[in-house]
């Protein structure tokens, strides 16, 4: 069939052009992934409250950064602002 479109394409050419094409591609996609894992998520679309949920909370979680103290306000990995280490979210992953 390569022969009835055009008699100068090799397999080689052809080879090289289709993963040529491939690679740029699959540039935008990995670009918008990783802008997409940069930006974190607002505290109302995670449902986030600043108390528990039964004996769920953030200082539990995986993705919870501690403050200076126990008590004190941290951060969360996924969640933008200031997270009380007894809140809870959607987001919510225990610790191993």
């Amino acid at each position: 069939m390569m022969n009835v479109l055009n008699k100068n394409v090799t397999r080689r050419n052809f080879l090289k052009t289709a993963s040529l094409l491939a690679t740029i591609a699959a540039i935008p996609v990995s670009v918008i992934s990783k802008e997409a894992f940069a930006a974190k998520m607002a505290k109302a679309s995670m449902q986030y409250q600043d108390h528990p949920k039964g004996n769920l909370k953030c200082s539990q979680c995986m993705q919870f950064v501690p403050g200076k103290s126990a008590k004190a306000a941290g951060s969360c990995n996924l969640i933008e602002g200031s997270i009380s280490p007894d809140g809870w979210c959607l987001a919510y992953a225990p610790k191993a």
